[in-house]
């Protein structure tokens, strides 16, 4: 049978892609790796810089592309049996990631090469490759004894499979909630598209009615506008109660698992804890200058949530006579007290966002930024039909990037949004490899009647995941490892995070938010409540997400192995962070895929952390101007471009001039006065 996988390709051949296809792939890929490990480190040559450490980053290049392919159609395209093949397949990548790191011969030059090359006749960017090299295997038990290799072998072997679980339980568990409505009435409060659609998907299961889910569009208009109190409830509770049922889905024990497994990883490597290991590789160096971070911003922003939730409290009493604020309650009332605090209604907003319309425009403030210019192509293959793909060039029409889009929730794609790459940007051979870059989001669907009109939310959303599309895109580094997105994951949120800026910006919406039917900008009305309700709530939302990371912290910067009960543990995580009544129904740590499944293990710190960057940046743009094209490039120049190849602080200091200023965050937070 012909394998497209194991021919060469540049644009993945999703067309001719099957199942069956992968495994054999993967024994491929995996075996031609290993004979270039094995070349590299049982080389009779003396080892230098270019044939061990930048061998070794070339090394593998086949089983990355394959790799990328698969984990990303299990997280966006997935079914029984590419799930199936993950618990086969993990296992045996982590055994190869083992292989490299625990091979004494190889580990042996590389550190001969760490120890004798002069560092002044290397590049920047190769000293950070060698010392990152260097650092990897230390970090990942070059220097263990034989018995504790094969713990650390088990415990890897373990933690592949155990987090692959834990999606597939959160995934199953998103899907499989339904809420059935027959009576109109219940509706009531729901703006028009949302209840097209759920009658669509009604429709389309060959029933009567509306049926919505908790797939975030269907779920969050639900939550936001549903005068039913009673059905917010319920849909509250089937959200944060995923995984959480005692059945054969429950994530609990998973988690512990996951969470006690990388304590002993930890512990094996000669590190405390796992948030030790792990920010030992970030911006913050400690889990106690993260538990300082996080407290000291909860310090400012807990009395204005206070405050806010007194006022919510209050509105809803007023309004319906609640006598307590519960979490089903708290997107409803704050819809409707920004509408009257601000004149401002979600839906008033949506016509002037088309899908289409924002894509067209966010494409067009990326070519007057950084020279960016993006051309559909229907003739590349992609692995769904709903799956835009772009040709990226830069302004003399040299080719930059392969640009693929997903917007819309369906079976077998996880919840959320994200950026993730099939290939990465590179150099070799003189020849400059350019990177094919996806972002995959869940946005409200078109109906019938209406085409896709985002939320503002959603918009926001687009222009974050775009950011970390640019940083992919716009890469320009010689090694792999350390192109595009591959730096500090606190400091991986900066170039999205900065983006969402632009949303907020009447000279930017001019470019992207008309109405749908009429072409008419958005009016600069609109656009004034917009910036003036941007800080509404901001206490609630930061105290909200401050919890997230606390919670995380608490998981992995502590010994997991005497916790037996996560709900009480998870509560005790969130402390004063608890601003609403608890149900012991819910728990937020069985679904919590960012930390268990994702990449972000004692790392969710950084989106707060990453805030303070994006708006000290994003300041130098409004001070210039926000398309001001020197500040762009030395945003491209420094940020964008610059991947891993240098210390991320060194980066910003020499795109700003100087540090991060904090004080910008809490100003725009409006958690600190404008003026000293």
């Amino acid at each position: 049978m012909r394998n497209p996988l194991l021919e060469p390709f540049d644009l993945t051949p999703f067309a001719e892609l099957k199942t069956e296809h992968f495994k054999p792939a993967f024994e491929k890929a995996l075996q031609q790796a290993r004979e270039e490990i094995d070349a590299i480190s049982n080389s009779e040559t003396p080892p230098t810089f270019e044939n061990t450490i930048e061998a070794l980053d070339y090394a593998g290049y086949p089983l990355e592309r394959i790799s990328s392919v698969f984990f990303n159609l299990n997280s966006a395209e997935t079914n029984p049996e590419i799930q199936a093949l993950a618990q086969e397949i993990s296992p045996m990548l982590a055994a190869f990631s083992n292989d490299i790191t625990l091979n004494e011969n190889l580990f042996k030059r590389v550190q001969a090469v760490h120890e004798t090359t002069d560092a002044k006749l290397l590049s920047p960017e190769q000293q950070m490759l060698l010392t990152k090299k260097f650092k990897h295997f230390q970090r990942n038990g070059a220097l263990l004894s034989a018995p504790e290799k094969e713990e650390l072998r088990a415990i890897d072997n373990s933690l592949s499979k155990l987090k692959l679980t834990f999606g597939e339980h959160v995934l199953e568990e998103t899907q499989k909630f339904k809420l059935h409505l027959t009576d109109a009435g219940d509706l009531d409060g729901i703006p028009e598209p949302a209840k097209e659609a759920a009658r669509m998907l009604a429709e389309s299961e060959g029933k009567k009615g509306w049926i919505f889910t908790l797939d975030y569009p269907s779920y969050l208009p639900f939550m936001k506008y549903a005068t039913n109190r009673g059905l917010r409830k319920k849909m509250a509770l089937a959200f944060g109660s995923r995984a959480f049922h005692g059945d054969e889905l429950d994530n609990r024990e998973v988690l512990i698992k996951i969470a006690s497994l990388r304590q002993q990883r930890a512990r094996l490597l000669g590190y405390e804890n796992h948030a030790e290991f792990v920010l030992e590789e970030r911006m913050a160096k400690s889990p106690l200058a993260v538990q300082k971070f996080l407290a000291d911003l909860l310090e400012k922003a807990l009395p204005a949530a206070r405050r806010e939730m007194e006022e919510l409290t209050e509105y809803a009493r007023k309004t319906d006579e609640i006598k307590s604020l519960e979490k089903w309650d708290s997107a409803f009332y704050s819809e409707k007290l920004k509408k009257e605090k601000f004149d401002l209604d979600e839906s008033e907003l949506k016509p002037y966002f088309e899908l289409n319309s924002v894509l067209k425009g966010m494409f067009e403030i990326a070519g007057n930024l950084f020279g960016l210019y993006f051309k559909k192509d229907t003739d590349i293959e992609t692995y769904h039909e709903e799956v835009q793909a772009f040709r990226v060039t830069d302004e003399s029409g040299a080719p930059m990037a392969i640009f693929y889009a997903d917007f819309h929730p369906r079976p077998g794609k996880r919840a959320g949004a994200w950026m993730t790459s099939y290939k990465p940007q590179f150099r070799k051979h003189e020849k400059n490899e350019r990177p094919h870059i996806s972002i995959v989001c869940n946005f409200t669907r078109p109906t019938k009647n209406t085409p896709s009109l985002l939320t503002f939310n959603e918009v926001t959303t687009l222009f974050h995941e775009f950011g970390h599309a640019l940083h992919g895109m716009l890469a320009d580094s010689t090694y792999p490892s350390l192109s595009g997105t591959s730096v500090y994951w606190d400091f991986v949120e900066l170039p999205s995070q900065v983006m969402e800026n632009w949303c907020y910006e009447p000279e930017a919406l001019s470019l992207f938010a008309r109405h749908h039917e009429t072409g008419e900008v958005i009016p600069e009305l609109l656009v004034a409540r917009i910036r003036a309700s941007s800080n509404f709530l901001e206490g609630i939302a930061t105290v909200r997400q401050l919890s997230f990371g606390m919670l995380d912290m608490a998981w992995h910067a502590t010994d997991p192995s005497e916790i037996s009960d996560v709900k009480s543990y998870e509560n005790q995580a969130f402390g004063d962070t608890m601003l609403f009544p608890d149900h012991p129904e819910t728990c937020m740590s069985t679904s919590f895929s960012h930390i268990f499944q994702g990449g972000y293990s004692a790392g969710y710190y950084s989106y707060k952390w990453a805030e303070v960057l994006d708006a000290d940046a994003f300041s130098y743009f409004s001070e210039k101007g926000i398309f001001n094209r020197e500040v762009a490039d030395k945003f491209k120049e420094f940020i964008l471009s610059k991947g891993g190849t240098e210390d991320p602080m060194d980066l910003y200091i020499r795109f700003r001039g100087r540090k991060p200023d904090p004080e910008a965050l809490l100003k725009r937070a409006g958690l600190v006065g404008t003026s000293s």
